[in-house]
């Protein structure tokens, strides 16, 4: 009986020794556990070939993206300021929405009232800001402008989306209304 108490108490002893709390004893998936880095676009034997399963499908789109048929060209611009139309309605929830991202976005430039006298332009850190009045300009070729910009004036299609961008071009078709009466 000594004896069979005296292996249990070893055993119990061996079998603890092996405990290591920082790790699991057994792991089913080990690289849960300690995962592998894998660098992006790096080459892998995971796929036979190699780096193209990484990438993906040529002509797919994300996720929530909607491609824009326009391009960055003149001729783009013109295209949508001729054809472009805006799917939102013109309401005041709408507009008010936009004044705010005007105000967020548009106005340390192009100045709160669209004369283009904003901060920037009244520190002299841009020039020849133009105001809304003196330009040519619809809903489209506004929302164009926001997605790829024009002359000095940055693309603002990873600021806003695009319902922000037609929200922004109404506010902006009311204030050139306000400056040309």
């Amino acid at each position: 009986m000594k004896n069979i108490i005296l292996l249990f108490v070893l055993s119990s002893l061996l079998l603890v020794s092996c405990f290591d709390a920082s790790k699991p004893n057994y792991q089913y998936f080990p690289n849960m556990y300690e995962s592998v880095g894998y660098k992006t676009y790096a080459e892998s034997t995971a796929f036979r070939n190699g780096i193209e399963a990484q990438l993906p499908a040529p002509g797919s789109v994300a996720r929530g993206w909607a491609p824009y048929d326009f391009p960055d060209t003149n001729d783009g611009y013109e295209d949508a300021k001729a054809n472009l139309v805006s799917p939102l309605e013109q309401t005041d929830a709408h507009r008010a929405e936009g004044k705010e991202l005007y105000g967020i976005y548009c106005a340390v430039c192009h100045g709160s009232k669209g004369d283009g006298k904003g901060i920037l332009m009244t520190r002299e850190k841009f020039l020849g800001i133009p105001s809304y009045a003196d330009r040519d300009i619809t809903g489209g070729s506004i929302y164009h402008v926001l997605m790829y910009g024009k002359n000095a004036m940055g693309s603002h299609a990873g600021q806003v989306n695009a319902t922000e961008r037609w929200q922004i071009a109404q506010h902006v078709l009311y204030l050139r209304n306000e400056l040309t009466k």
